[in-house]
C-alpha cells in the first residue's frame, strides 16, 4: 500500500507538471500569434493629366509630359501657349510608414475628339518611382506624378478640339 501512495504522489506532480507544461506551450504560442492587419492603403486623385495646347503639323509626332511637370514633343508638333496648361497625373497615397507600394500602368488609352479623331495615350514613368516605400505618417499624404505620351496624328486624322479619356493605374501595397 505504501507503494500504490507513492505511485499515486509520482502520478499527480507529474500530472501537474504536464499542466504547467500545457500552460506555458498555450502562452507561448499567443505571444507569437500574427500582428493585426495593416491599414488598408487610400489612394485619391488630386489632379488629372493634361497635355496642354499644341499646333500639329502634316506628319504629327508625340506629345510627352514627364513626372516632373515639363513637357516636350517629337515629329511635326509645335508646343503652344494658348492659355492651356500641361501637367502631371498626381495621386495622393495613404498608407503606414514602411508600407512598400507598387504602381503598375494601365493599357494604352483612346482619347477621343470633340471633333472626331482619337490619339492613344501611353503611362509613362512615375515619381516616386515603382516601387517605393511609404515613409510618410498615416495623417500624410504622398504625393505620386504620372507622366505619359500622347500619340497626335496629322490635321486630318486629329483634327484640331478637345481630347478627353480615362485611364487606369493600379497601386498595389505590400
Amino acid at each position: 500500500m505504501d507503494r500504490m501512495v507513492y505511485i499515486n504522489r509520482t502520478v499527480k506532480r507529474f500530472s501537474r507538471i504536464l499542466i504547467l507544461l500545457a500552460c506555458l506551450l498555450a502562452m507561448n504560442l499567443v505571444s507569437k500569434a500574427q500582428e493585426n492587419p495593416p491599414r488598408p492603403m487610400s489612394v485619391t486623385t488630386f489632379q488629372n493629366l493634361s497635355f496642354g495646347a499644341i499646333i500639329q503639323g502634316y506628319s504629327g509626332g508625340t506629345v510627352i509630359i514627364y513626372p516632373s511637370g515639363s513637357r516636350s514633343v517629337t515629329g511635326d508638333i509645335l508646343q503652344a501657349n494658348l492659355g492651356y496648361s500641361y501637367y502631371p497625373a498626381i495621386f495622393e497615397v495613404g498608407a503606414n510608414p514602411g508600407t512598400l507600394v507598387t504602381i503598375i500602368n494601365g493599357p494604352d488609352a483612346v482619347l477621343n475628339g470633340s471633333n472626331g479623331g482619337s490619339m492613344t495615350l501611353h503611362l509613362g514613368d512615375t515619381d516616386p518611382p515603382s516601387p517605393f516605400i511609404n515613409t510618410l505618417n498615416p495623417s500624410g499624404l504622398t504625393q505620386v506624378r504620372v507622366g505619359g505620351t500622347l500619340s497626335v496624328g496629322n490635321s486630318l486624322v486629329n483634327p484640331a478640339g478637345s481630347y478627353s479619356g480615362t485611364f487606369s493605374v493600379t497601386f498595389i501595397q505590400q
